[in-house]
């Protein structure tokens, strides 16, 4: 059995013995624990005893690896498993995957995590290039994309005692280097007149999502897990149950996103378009029959076996449906940024449209349409003086 020894008021150190070494030296590998619950002494002693009988079997094993041997990529996979997968969502863990496997762990993965020093570190952020092939610099997002993944393994390394001081304390957050950092890519009334005015030629479930999704700010995940029991026909609302997102082994439905479930208020004529392309799909699912295997879902938005879309089909039509109508290009995401404009300039309050939206603080709202509120305020007060102004 390994040997315990009390550190301090809550740290324990745990030695194993492997014996009379080659070179006529005794063996040993050595871990700090810390013991963060409250115990009575008969279960602090049965805890102590089981943690230490696991890092022996780890080490007898040969699977353990001291702090001080241990490299970057060993370190992540352990961080990986014991925080990322965790503590975070399904889609923010693929992010910090895809930035970890991609911009990371080539540059750092082979090297011992007690090695690492804020230099290296400060060297890697200005280095960030992309990985399509094109040898430019990477985007400011995705630098602070990178600079969140460091600063998580760095910070669970600290505090797992596996490094005594983290070096990205004093590496800079990458700052958003636009005019107005407040900007939107959106489109203006004309823009969206112009979209309205050519998607009416395209296949009659892109021309409803386009729709919907102007008119409601409904996120893509959200619109896609759209079901037909969550469209009221009658009072013109739709109830946001539920989303399709990305995953690593492929898509799934999920709760919104902040559990932001909430009911949106319909334009008059979006609801009469909904009640046509209803009874379109209806008839789609009779043309269909014989391709169907959507048993227990009725989805608004559905491929020919009747099942929802996977997320990156209406961005994939998206991008290319502009550039074929030669339309200015900006993300599927940013339709939603449109509508909230929209709405903003019609003279909404901000927290109606933070609830069309779902966030879960109107200071959310604030902070992305702030800059836009003063524009329309200013409207507002010139409509006012046309009337008082006698």
């Amino acid at each position: 059995m390994a040997t315990i020894r009390k550190r301090s008021e809550n740290t324990y150190q745990f030695i194993v013995s492997l014996g009379l070494g080659a070179d006529k030296k005794y063996k040993r590998k050595y871990k700090t624990y810390t013991v963060k619950e409250k115990m009575t002494p008969k279960q602090l002693k049965e805890h102590l005893e089981h943690e230490a009988y696991k890092f022996e079997q780890q080490v007898l094993s040969e699977a353990y690896i001291t702090p001080n041997e241990m490299s970057v990529k060993q370190f992540a996979q352990e961080w990986q498993e014991k925080w990322l997968e965790k503590n975070l969502s399904e889609s923010t863990i693929m992010t910090y995957l895809y930035t970890l496997n991609n911009h990371i762990l080539p540059v750092l993965g082979h090297l011992n995590i007690n090695k690492i020093n804020t230099l290296m570190l400060l060297d890697l952020m200005e280095n960030l290039k992309r990985k399509d092939g094109k040898d430019k610099e990477l985007s400011i997002s995705s630098k602070q994309e990178v600079y969140k993944v460091l600063m998580s393994l760095f910070k669970r390394a600290e505090e797992w005692n596996v490094i005594n001081n983290n070096p990205m304390l004093k590496v800079k957050k990458p700052k958003n280097v636009r005019k107005n950092k407040n900007e939107l890519n959106v489109y203006d009334v004309e823009e969206v007149k112009q979209l309205m005015e050519t998607v009416q030629e395209e296949l009659e479930h892109w021309r409803i999502f386009i729709s919907l999704a102007l008119a409601t700010g409904m996120r893509r995940g959200e619109l896609l897990g759209l079901e037909w029991d969550a469209v009221d026909l009658e009072s013109g609302v739709i109830d946001i149950r539920q989303t399709i997102i990305k995953t690593r082994n492929g898509s799934q439905i999920t709760s919104p996103k902040w559990d932001s479930k909430r009911l949106i208020s319909l334009p008059q004529s979006i609801l009469e378009d909904l009640k046509e392309f209803k009874h379109h799909c209806r008839k789609e699912k009779m043309r269909l029959q014989h391709k169907w295997t959507e048993k227990e879902h009725d989805w608004v938005f559905f491929n020919e076996n009747g099942r929802y879309f996977y997320p990156d089909t209406p961005s994939r039509w998206w991008k290319r449906f502009l550039k074929r109508k030669k339309i200015r290009h900006i993300r599927l995401h940013d339709l939603r940024h449109t509508s909230a404009t929209l709405l903003i300039a019609q003279n909404v309050h901000a927290k109606i449209i933070s609830e069309r939206l779902g966030h879960k603080k109107i200071s959310t709202t604030m902070d992305i349409y702030g800059h836009a509120l003063p524009i329309a305020d200013r409207e507002a007060s010139e409509k006012l003086d046309s009337i008082l102004n006698i």
